[in-house]
C-alpha cells in the first residue's frame, strides 16, 4: 500500500524510534541497579500465568472506581489487541496487497470484528476519561495543596496525560478511519459494522482522494507511534511493562506488611534504611516506573483521609519525576542531588503512616510505597536520632522493661490473679502456647479480653500455657517506629526462647504480634504455626469443645485489625465466631480488607497524632456508629485502646468489646 519513499520513510522512522528509546531504557536498567539487592529471574517462571490473567483481566483495578475501570480497561484492552493489528497494517502497509485478516478468512473475520469492536470500545472510553481529567477533575486525581507534590509533578501529570490521552485518539481514531476509508473503497465489510458505517462519509469521494487518506490514517496510526517510542518512556504510559515486571519479580513476602531484616553483623554496612534514593530496594526504584499515577493508594490512606500531609501517591510519583529529571546522575553512578525528604515525601508525613498497609494492597500495579515510608524512619532513627519525643518513652521501656509500658517483667502474670493460668514451666508440653502480649499483660482495658479469653480456653478444655514473666514485647511496634536495632534484639531474643519452648501451635489476641510471629521471625530462624484467638475461637465452636447460648438481640458490627485482615488475610473466622454467637452482624462501608485503620499502627499508639482534620480513630468509630449497631466487635489491644478512646470523647453509648469478650459472655 506504501508508495517505496514511503516505506523507506517508515524503515528508517522505525530504527531511529528504536535507536531513541534503547537509550533510555539502557539509563533504566542503569537506575534500577543502583538500588540494593537483585531480582530473583525463577519468580517470574512460577508466577507468568498469574500474571497474564491479571493482564488480561485487569482485576486489580477493579476493586475500586468501578466505572473509570471500566473505561480505563476498554482502552487496555484495544491496546493490547492492537498489538496484533499493528503488525498486520505493518505487513500490509510493506508488503502491497497483503493482508492477514483477509488470508484466514473466516478466523480473520472475527479478528476483524474484534478490532473494529474495541476500536470503538477505546475511543469512547478515552473520551470520557478526558472529559474526567480535564473537565470534571475530581479531587481524587490530585492532591491537595499541603502534600508535598514538586510543582513539576503537579504540571506534569496534566501534561502528560494530555499527551498519552491525544496519541491514543489519534492512534486508533486513524485506524479506525483507515478501515473506514477501505471500505468505502471496496465495499460494506458485515465483521466490521462501526467501520462500515462511517464510511458512508466517504461515499461521495473519488478513488484518488480515499488513496490519499488511507496514506494519511496509515501514518496517523502508526507514525504516531514512531514519535511515540521514545517518549512513551518517560511518561506514565510506561506502567504497561513495568506494572507486569513488578507483578513477576516483586520478592517473595509472608505478608504486605513483611520488612526486610537488617543485619547489624555486617561492620562493612554504613547505611541503615534509605536517606536517598539509591538507598532503597531495587524493586522499590522500579516501583516508581510502574505507578500509574491513578491516586487509588491515596484514596484509601487513613492518614490523608484525616487531613495529614501524607500521600503515598505524591511519595511514587515524586521519585518518578526526580528520575526523569536526574535519573542520569544515578545511572552514571553518581549520588542523587536530593534527599527522599527534599524531594520525596516531608518527614511530618512520614511519621503521619500507620503502616496500615492500604496503599499496598489498593495498588493495582503491586507498589509498596509504606515499605519506602518505613525504611526513611528506619534512616531518621538509626542514622541521625531523629523521631517524635513522645516515642522515647516506648524505646525506654522496651528496652528496659522489655515493653513499651514499662511495666517491669514481675508484674507480667498479675492479669492472671484468681485464675488457673498455666506457665511453660508448669506445663512444658500445652497443646497451644498463648502470646499473651504486652497489651494484655500490662493495660487495664486489655487485661478484661485476656481474661475472658482465659475463660474461653478453660471451658473448653485447651491444654495451654503461657510464658509468663519470661514472655517480652514483640518488637513490632520498635521495627514500624524505625528503632530496628531495638527489634533486633527483642526478635533474637524471643526466637532463641521459642525455639527451646518448641511450640505446637502459638494463640495471640494481637494481630501486631501474630504478624511479627508469624511473617517476621522466620528471618531469625523462628517458623511457627501461630494463630490469631478468633481463629482458635471459631475452631473451638466449630469442633463442639464450646457451646454458646443463643441471643439474637445483639447487633454487633465488627472492625478488621489492619494486621489482622488486610496483612495476614483472617476476615472469615472473626465473622464466622460472632455469627455462631447469634448476635445481628452488620458491616461497615470500609470492611474486611478495605477496613479502615482505627491509627494506632505504625507506632502511632506511642505519639501524638499528626497534625489533621480529625482522628483517625475519630473517622473510624463514627463509621462504626452509623451501621446503628449497639456493639462494636474489635479484634486487636490497639483497636480496643482507640476505638473506646474514641466513644468516651463521642459520648457515644456503643460498646467497645473483643471477640473474645463477647463470646465469653454467652458460654
Amino acid at each position: 500500500m506504501l508508495t517505496i519513499p514511503e516505506k523507506i520513510l517508515f524503515v528508517v522512522g522505525t530504527l531511529a524510534a528504536f535507536i531513541a528509546a534503547y537509550g533510555v531504557i539502557k539509563r533504566i536498567v542503569r537506575i534500577l541497579a543502583r538500588g540494593h539487592g537483585q531480582p530473583d529471574w525463577k519468580l517470574a517462571r512460577t508466577r507468568l500465568l498469574a500474571v497474564l490473567g491479571k493482564m488480561v483481566t485487569l482485576q486489580p483495578t477493579f476493586r475500586i472506581r468501578f466505572g473509570p475501570s471500566l473505561l480505563h480497561a476498554f482502552v487496555a484492552w484495544a491496546f493490547m489487541y492492537y498489538m496484533l493489528v499493528n503488525a498486520v497494517d505493518i505487513l500490509a502497509g510493506l508488503f502491497n496487497g497483503f493482508n492477514l485478516f483477509e488470508l484466514l478468512g473466516p478466523v480473520g473475520g472475527v479478528l476483524a470484528l474484534a478490532a473494529d469492536l474495541l476500536s470503538v470500545a477505546a475511543l469512547l472510553g478515552m473520551i470520557v476519561l478526558i472529559i474526567r481529567r480535564f473537565v470534571l477533575r475530581p479531587a481524587t486525581l490530585t492532591a491537595r495543596k499541603d502534600v508535598l507534590l514538586q510543582p513539576q509533578a503537579r504540571a506534569g501529570i496534566r501534561r502528560d496525560s494530555a499527551i498519552v490521552a491525544s496519541f491514543i485518539l489519534i492512534h486508533v481514531g486513524s485506524r479506525f478511519l483507515g478501515q473506514s476509508v477501505v471500505i468505502a473503497a471496496q465495499g460494506p465489510d458485515p465483521w466490521q459494522p462501526f467501520a462500515t458505517a462511517v464510511s458512508n462519509v466517504w461515499a461521495s469521494a473519488s478513488e484518488s482522494t480515499l488513496v490519499i487518506l488511507e496514506h494519511v490514517f496509515f501514518w496517523g496510526a502508526l507514525g504516531t507511534i514512531l514519535l511515540f517510542i521514545p517518549y512513551f518512556l518517560y511518561s506514565k504510559h510506561i506502567h504497561l511493562f513495568f506494572a507486569p515486571l513488578n507483578f513477576l519479580l516483586k520478592p517473595e513476602r509472608r505478608s504486605i506488611g513483611e520488612l526486610s531484616k537488617l543485619n547489624f553483623e555486617d561492620e562493612s554496612i554504613e547505611q541503615f534504611g534509605a536517606t536517598r534514593l539509591e538507598d532503597l530496594g531495587w524493586e522499590q526504584l522500579m516501583d516508581a516506573y510502574a505507578c500509574i499515577m491513578c491516586y487509588r493508594c491515596q484514596e484509601v490512606c487513613p492518614a490523608y483521609n484525616t487531613g495529614k500531609v501524607l500521600s503515598p501517591a505524591a511519595l511514587e510519583i515524586n521519585k518518578r519525576y526526580f528520575l526523569n529529571a536526574e535519573g542520569a546522575r544515578l545511572a552514571n553512578g553518581e549520588a542523587s542531588a536530593q534527599s527522599l525528604l527534599e524531594f520525596a515525601i516531608s518527614e511530618e508525613a512520614v511519621w503521619a503512616c500507620t503502616a496500615c498497609g492500604a496503599c499496598v494492597d489498593i495498588c493495582p500495579v503491586n507498589n509498596e510505597p509504606m515499605r519506602d515510608i518505613l525504611d526513611i524512619r528506619r534512616a531518621l532513627v538509626l542514622m541521625e536520632n531523629q523521631f517524635p519525643k513522645q516515642l522515647q518513652a516506648a524505646f525506654r521501656g522496651m528496652e528496659r522493661n522489655q515493653n513499651p509500658w514499662g511495666v517491669p517483667s514481675t508484674e507480667r502474670m498479675k492479669w492472671a490473679e484468681g485464675l488457673e493460668v498455666t506457665t511453660i514451666d508448669e506445663n512444658p508440653e500445652p497443646e497451644i502456647l498463648w502470646w499473651v502480649g504486652c497489651a494484655p499483660a500490662t493495660d487495664a482495658r486489655a487485661q478484661k479480653t485476656a481474661r475472658a479469653f482465659a475463660r474461653i480456653l478453660q471451658t473448653a478444655g485447651v491444654n495451654y500455657a503461657v510464658l509468663g514473666k519470661g514472655e517480652q514485647c514483640s518488637g513490632d511496634s520498635a521495627r514500624r517506629a524505625g528503632k530496628e536495632d531495638l527489634y533486633y534484639e527483642l526478635a533474637t531474643a524471643n526466637v532463641e526462647i521459642l525455639n527451646e519452648v518448641a511450640p505446637k501451635r502459638i494463640v495471640t489476641t494481637c494481630p501486631h504480634c501474630l504478624h511479627t510471629l508469624k511473617n517476621e521471625y522466620p528471618a531469625f530462624g523462628g517458623d511457627y504455626q501461630v494463630v490469631h484467638h478468633s481463629q482458635l475461637i471459631n475452631e473451638l465452636i466449630g469442633s463442639g469443645r464450646l457451646l454458646l447460648k443463643s441471643d439474637g438481640s445483639q447487633t454487633v458490627t465488627f472492625h478488621d485489625p489492619c494486621y489482622l485482615g488486610r496483612q495476614n488475610q483472617i476476615i472469615a473466622e472473626p465473622r464466622h465466631a460472632l455469627e455462631q454467637a447469634r448476635v445481628n452482624l452488620v458491616e461497615m462501608p470500609n470492611n474486611k480488607l478495605k477496613s479502615f485503620c482505627c491509627g494506632a499502627g505504625g507506632a502511632q499508639m506511642w505519639k501524638e497524632e499528626e497534625h489533621g482534620s480529625e482522628r483517625v480513630s475519630t473517622r473510624r468509630f463514627n463509621e462504626a456508629q452509623a451501621t446503628g449497631a449497639d456493639t462494636l466487635a474489635v479484634g486487636c489491644p490497639f483497636c480496643m485502646v482507640m476505638l473506646t478512646d474514641a466513644a468516651r470523647e463521642a459520648n457515644a453509648s456503643l460498646d467497645v468489646l473483643d471477640i473474645a469478650e463477647i463470646i465469653a459472655e454467652r458460654i
